[in-house]
């Protein structure tokens, strides 16, 4: 288990620059994550709230739940480089549906952003935060690595 761990917190590009070069674009990704979708959870227009599509009929309030946690939440961990790579699943999970299942049909325009974005978090979840993040810091606090 404490590997797992340990594998999960790890994340060195190979050079401080390179490892700036990822905490600049996970801060710029959670900032537009958030201000584009997150802030759109908290809008209500006409009365109402954002629809959030619910492609997998899960039960409506599991739905909204892992939408809003997605870009509201989640976009603040990224930033911080907070446990990066497990917080990425949820949104990961929401933006491919977005492609694959609720955008399936329309152009290429609107597939566009779904697209953009899985690549983009699928990105970080494979080079994880690098080692100006939460992560690292906790890496070499509790392993000593």
């Amino acid at each position: 288990m404490i590997e797992i761990i340990k594998h999960l917190l790890y994340s060195d590009v190979g050079s401080d620059l390179n490892n700036l070069a990822i905490l600049i674009y996970r801060v710029l990704l959670g900032f537009e994550l958030f201000r584009v979708h997150g802030l759109k959870k908290f809008r209500v227009e006409n009365g109402q709230r954002e629809h959030v599509p619910n492609p997998l009929h899960l039960p409506d309030k599991l739905n909204g739940i892992v939408a809003t946690f997605s870009d509201t939440v989640v976009p603040f961990l990224l930033m911080l480089g907070v446990c990066t790579r497990l917080i990425l699943l949820p949104v990961i999970g929401v933006t491919a549906i977005g492609y694959f299942v609720v955008h399936r049909k329309d152009s290429a325009e609107v597939r566009d952003v779904p697209y953009m974005y899985t690549l983009s978090f699928l990105f970080l979840l494979v080079t994880g935060a690098g080692t100006f993040s939460v992560d690292h810091y906790l890496l070499q606090s509790f392993f000593n690595q």
